[in-house]
């Protein structure tokens, strides 16, 4: 059973999309694959429950089906910050409920993508941050760097930030976020250069949202270097 918790240097930076392409990448080398998004905020009521965009691709994209609520145990309706969502729901975020839920797709999978929310630093309750629940969950990390104008400076900091924590990370993918973006294969090799302690694992190239939606498929190949997690932890 093998887990990777995905974080990114920013919000809106495509974290959503790696994660569903690297479920998808997984499920073409035929391992059971599912997502679990453990805390979000923004959602609307399906039937009653409050469902997130983000979850329900991941759910998408894996090739198990389980509940929605165990994909994603904490949601929250206002798009704002989790810890101030779960604050005006007066939810406490608490990590066992989400290892638990964490366990419950781990017996069911081969491979878990566990997507975080926001930065690195995120705070998810008024005394814990993404980085808190990745620790407690204690899984390989792969970042995601969405280019743009301060991706170098967020991406420096954040692998900072992952080195110190002492987790593994297991990869990074550079995210096209911006279809005009200058210099965007100079930023990636600068990338390289600083963050050459972590496996890079490709590009992805700018894509509409509803190419992203509906054809992620066709730019799996962009992940050339990923089976290395495949060699180092299946």
């Amino acid at each position: 059973m093998a887990g990777f918790f995905i974080t990114g240097t920013d919000t809106e930076i495509g974290k959503t999309f790696v994660s569903s392409l690297l479920i998808q990448f997984f499920v073409g080398k035929a391992y059971k694959a599912v997502g679990m998004k453990p805390v979000a905020s923004g959602a609307r009521k399906v039937g009653g429950v409050l469902q997130n965009e983000d979850a329900l691709s991941l759910m998408q994209a894996s090739n198990i089906e389980v509940e929605y609520k165990t994909v994603n145990p904490y949601t929250f309706e206002a798009a704002v910050s989790p810890h101030i969502a779960a604050e005006q729901a007066g939810v406490e975020i608490k990590h066992e409920m989400i290892k638990n839920n964490y366990h419950k797709l781990q017996q069911v999978a081969d491979v878990v993508i566990v997507e975080g929310v926001g930065g690195w630093y995120a705070p998810i309750s008024c005394h814990t941050t993404v980085a808190d629940l990745a620790e407690a969950l204690q899984l390989p990390v792969i970042l995601v760097v969405g280019l743009r104008l301060g991706c170098l400076n967020h991406a420096l900091l954040t692998a900072q930030a992952l080195r110190q924590s002492g987790l593994i990370v297991a990869g990074w993918v550079a995210n096209h976020i911006e279809e005009d973006f200058l210099s965007a294969d100079k930023n990636i090799e600068t990338l390289k250069h600083y963050l050459n302690d972590f496996p890079y694992l490709g590009s992805i190239p700018f894509t509409s949202n509803a190419v992203k939606s509906d054809k992620g498929t066709l730019i799996l190949q962009n992940l050339h270097n990923a089976n290395v997690l495949i060699e180092k932890y299946l």
